[in-house]
Order: structure tokens, then C-alpha cells, then sequence
């Protein structure tokens, strides 16, 4: 005959082991949704063209990339507009989900019009007008931090793990703190996934963590911070160097 309480552990081993699994694949969707709508630049006939076909579903003028904008995980720059002329950047959405952007001075030829003097030149007028002949301009607005989903789920990843984190059982192989700064820090999540390898957080009724002075060492606070900024300033160059060698479609970023 079967335990109660063994029955008991064993479904909640089950219910655990399923959550690591979905908070892993909440990860996956968001790291492929904010790799599908990352801003990639095009060609200028390419936005002209879609601007002319009414491809178009929402766009945005700007001057240049605020990479401040940019957060932790899986946010990308944002598009601002510094001068009262609209352009000479214009990013547009279709309707695949996809934004893509151009530089509107980089044109090999276009119909200038003195009506258009609202823009910061020729190029930028240009795509004005298609949009206006096609009756889409009024799609104008700002160009979303990443897409809703990817927002979405990154925000509650960051409150169930922060949560579990801050306020759950203390964790076995490092404090607090050591966690806190390695998920916080490290970019793209993958201190979450660290995280779960390293701790295996809910994968048993594992004891508490050895209290002070029983000679088990735990990662300290500083230590996370440390790995999380060597990390940071890693990925900064790694992706520079894949965007270099593999191209915008691959590892886009927006104005470089």
C-alpha cells in the first residue's frame, strides 16, 4: 500500500518539475519574440515600397537609437526624435509583426516637393507621401520597447523568480544576494536559466541551507554582482562581433 506522504511529495515533485519546465519555455517564446521584432534595418526602396503597397500597419520618425531604452533582458533601443523635422530615421511594423527601419538619406532617387518641408529631407518626404497616398499615415506613433507578449512574459518572470528568490527557502549553492545580482545583471535571462541548473530550485524537500559556520560555503552577493557585470560586458562583445560576422537579419541592432 502506498504512503500518503509519499504519494503526497511525489505529486509535488511533479507540479515543481513542471513549473521549471514552463518558466523555461516562458523564457524560449520571449527570447524568439524579441528576436522576431527587433527593429532590422532595410533599404530605402524596401520602406518606400512597402509604404506604397500599404504594408505598412503602424511606423515612427525619428533621429536616433536611444540605447538607454534598451533593459536588462530582451528590450531593444528605442526610436526618439530629437529635432521639429520628422526623420531622418523611419521605422515601420508589417504585418507579419516585424519592424524594420531605414535611413531616409540614403537614397538613390526620389521626387523632392517644397509642401514636404515638415521632414528632414527629400528621402524622408518621399515615404511622407506614399504614406499619405496609400491613407495610412495616421498609423503613425511610437515604436514599442519589444513586442507586448515579450513584455509581458518578461515581467512575470522577473516577479515569480525575484519572489521565489527574495522570499522563498533559502537557496543551497549561493545567498540571496548572489542570485539577485546574477539574474538581474546577467542580459537576456540567462541568469534564470543558471539559476535553475545550479539551484534546481522545488526539485525535492531539500534541507535549508547549512546554517553559518557549518563549513558549507555559499557564493556571496559580491561575487554574483561581479560575474553579472564581467557578463554584461561580455555580451556587449559578443554580440558586436556576431552582428559583424553573421549581419542584421541574425543579430540585429538597431543603428549600428
Amino acid at each position: 500500500m502506498e504512503s500518503p506522504v509519499i504519494s503526497t511529495v511525489d505529486r509535488s515533485l511533479r507540479w515543481w518539475s513542471a513549473l521549471r519546465l514552463a518558466l523555461v519555455l516562458l523564457w524560449l517564446v520571449a527570447a524568439v519574440a524579441a528576436w522576431w521584432t527587433t527593429p532590422r534595418e532595410q533599404s530605402y526602396e524596401r520602406a518606400h515600397a512597402d509604404a506604397a503597397a500599404g504594408r505598412v500597419t503602424a511606423f515612427q520618425w525619428g533621429d536616433h537609437w536611444n540605447s538607454t531604452d534598451a533593459g536588462r533582458w530582451f528590450e531593444t533601443p528605442g526610436l526618439r526624435q530629437s529635432s521639429s523635422q520628422r526623420g531622418s530615421y523611419f521605422a515601420w511594423k508589417t504585418s507579419d509583426g516585424r519592424w524594420c527601419w531605414t535611413d531616409t538619406t540614403t537614397f538613390t532617387q526620389v521626387e523632392a516637393s517644397i509642401d514636404d518641408d515638415g521632414y528632414s529631407g527629400p528621402g524622408a518626404a518621399g515615404i511622407a507621401r506614399q504614406l499619405r497616398a496609400a491613407g495610412i499615415e495616421q498609423r503613425g506613433g511610437i515604436l514599442p520597447q519589444g513586442a507586448s507578449i515579450t513584455a509581458g512574459i518578461t515581467f512575470l518572470l522577473a516577479v515569480v523568480i525575484l519572489g521565489v528568490v527574495i522570499a522563498g527557502p533559502p537557496p543551497r549553492r549561493g545567498t540571496r544576494w548572489f542570485w539577485f545580482w546574477l539574474i538581474y545583471l546577467t542580459p537576456l535571462g540567462l541568469g534564470l536559466l543558471f539559476w535553475l541548473v545550479r539551484e534546481h530550485p522545488w526539485a525535492r524537500s531539500a534541507p535549508h541551507a547549512a546554517p553559518s559556520g557549518s563549513g558549507e560555503r555559499r557564493d556571496r552577493g559580491a561575487l554574483g554582482f561581479a560575474i553579472g557585470l564581467v557578463l554584461a560586458i561580455l555580451h556587449i562583445a559578443v554580440v558586436s562581433i556576431l552582428h559583424r560576422a553573421l549581419g542584421d537579419w541574425w543579430v540585429p541592432r538597431p543603428g549600428v
